[in-house]
C-alpha cells in the first residue's frame, strides 16, 4: 500500500508552534513513528507553505497512489483550488486536522475539501493521521 501524507502551511512549525494546541514532536519524528509502526506501507511525506506547490503534489500522486492524507492547514478554509485538486483526482483522500476546528475561530469551520474528501479526521492531535491511515488499511 502507497500512502502519501502532505501537509500544508506553518505544518513545518510542528514542536514550536503553539503545543498547547499541536503538541511538542515535530512532524518529522512523528512520520518516523509511523513508518515504524506500519511496515507494509510504503509512505511518502511532503510540506509546503505554497499552495501551488500542494496543488501540484494532490496531482502528481493523485492517480498512482492508494490514499493521500491531507492537512491543508489555513488552506482548508480558503483554497477553492486544492479542493478543486482534490475532486480532479482518483486516489481517494481523508482531510485531516490536528485541533479540532469546530471549537476553534468561526472562519476554520468551512473546508473547501471536505465535500470532495472519502473522509475527514480531526482533533485527535497526531493521532488524526493514525487513524486516516487505518482508514485505508
Amino acid at each position: 500500500m502507497k500512502i502519501c501524507i502532505i501537509n500544508g502551511p506553518n505544518l513545518n512549525l510542528l514542536g514550536k508552534r503553539e503545543p498547547e494546541i499541536y503538541g511538542s514532536l515535530t512532524f518529522e519524528e512523528y512520520f518516523t513513528s509511523l513508518q515504524i509502526k506500519y511496515p507494509n506501507v510504503s509512505f511518502v511525506y511532503y510540506q509546503s507553505n505554497i499552495e501551488g506547490e500542494l496543488i501540484d503534489k494532490i496531482q502528481e500522486f493523485g492517480f498512482t497512489y492508494d490514499g493521500i492524507i491531507l492537512n491543508a492547514g489555513a488552506y482548508t478554509h480558503t483554497s477553492i483550488g486544492i479542493g478543486d485538486a482534490v475532486k480532479g483526482i482518483t486516489t481517494p483522500v481523508i482531510e485531516v486536522h490536528i485541533s479540532n476546528t469546530f471549537s476553534r475561530e468561526s472562519f476554520r469551520h468551512q473546508s473547501y475539501i471536505s465535500g470532495n474528501a472519502k473522509g475527514v479526521v480531526l482533533g485527535f492531535g497526531l493521532k488524526s493521521y493514525d487513524l486516516a491511515i487505518q482508514s485505508f488499511l
